[in-house]
């Protein structure tokens, strides 16, 4: 499990900066010898050097710990703990075990449970299967804005097994297994995509039923991508912004205005209530699958960024120090 999930459950020592907490049992499966997969941005990449058990995951340790031990935590766990989720890695063991991880969790325990799932290890009858168990949510890593890009550092680009097309299909699936907007697509921003690309991609998904669940990209030391910056803060500002815009009801991609760079330069609304938006600072948090009091509780706190005042994705509401500087780094000036 990550790190901040043991500090939530009492398993580890630690405190997280401003009293955040992790509302979310993250769990990773995990095999001696690793994910057969080899994206460019994963710490948990097949070529990355070093050995699979010292190799880090969104710049955190997960530590092991049995599923008893788990289960019995989870029972115990405080009152801000709403959802638990297992992440899948792409090795040939991993459906059987996530199911069997997901039988157990779903009648021994009392939260919600999602998956992360690895589509290309899964076909539609393993998803019926995780309904049956009682997952009720799934994620899919989309993480690309297109094809182009997810061919580019998941697929052929870095000798890896992953497409396009099967992500889409299996995600299709999803949601004819678990309902619309029971299946959220995780995209990552600052992968070479313009923000219309990117804007594009999350109207396209929340049309068809889809959730979307923004992260930035954060540089994984010894990755094939280590040296690569992250996305301008205004940049992911704006995006993060567009999707709560569409995921409101409140605009869509054809309302927003865009420059000859694809970025957002008009968010088709009067100033007072672009302000008025900015200032709930709801748009900039974490999002991810909800638990049952109908708030975020997969809030991974500072996956994306380290502890600070002006974050990638805050996992809980920006202060009002928070929210001046969100309004003085969202537009382009």
């Amino acid at each position: 499990m990550s790190r901040a999930t043991a500090i939530s459950l009492g398993l580890a020592r630690g405190r997280m900066y401003r009293g955040a907490v992790n509302r979310c049992v993250n769990l990773l499966v995990h095999y001696p010898e690793g994910c057969s997969a080899n994206c460019a941005y994963c710490g948990l990449a097949k070529k990355r050097p070093g050995n699979y058990q010292d190799k880090s995951f969104i710049h955190v340790d997960w530590p092991l710990y049995p599923m008893e031990e788990i289960i019995d935590a989870v029972n115990r766990a405080p009152s801000y703990v709403k959802r638990t989720c297992i992440s899948m890695i792409t090795n040939g063991k991993c459906r059987k075990d996530t199911l069997e991880m997901a039988r157990h969790l779903g009648a021994e325990t009392n939260v919600p449970l999602s998956v992360l799932i690895s589509p290309t290890l899964l076909r539609f009858g393993d998803l019926v299967s995780m309904k049956e168990a009682g997952v009720d949510r799934i994620g899919v890593a989309i993480d690309l804005a297109t094809p182009e890009l997810f061919d580019k550092y998941r697929g052929s680009g870095v000798s890896g097994p992953h497409q396009w097309e099967k992500y889409w299909k299996t995600m299709e699936s999803g949601l004819e297994v678990f309902g619309p907007r029971q299946v959220g697509a995780h995209l990552m921003v600052g992968m070479g995509e313009t923000e219309w690309e990117m804007v594009s991609l999350m109207d396209r998904l929340w049309r068809l039923g889809v959730v979307n669940h923004l992260f930035s990209f954060f540089a994984e030391e010894g990755s094939k991508l280590e040296g690569k910056k992250q996305p301008t803060w205004s940049s992911y500002l704006r995006i993060q912004l567009a999707r709560y815009l569409i995921e409101e009801g409140i605009g869509t991609l054809n309302d927003l205005g865009f420059d000859h760079h694809g970025r957002i330069i008009d968010f088709g609304l009067h100033q007072k209530e672009l302000d008025d938006i900015i200032s709930i600072g709801k748009p900039f948090m974490t999002t991810g699958c909800i638990g049952t009091d109908g708030r975020v509780a997969c809030n991974r706190p500072f996956g994306n960024c380290l502890p600070d005042v002006k974050q990638w994705n805050y996992p809980y509401i920006p202060n009002d120090e928070e929210i001046d500087l969100i309004r003085q780094n969202i537009l382009i000036v």
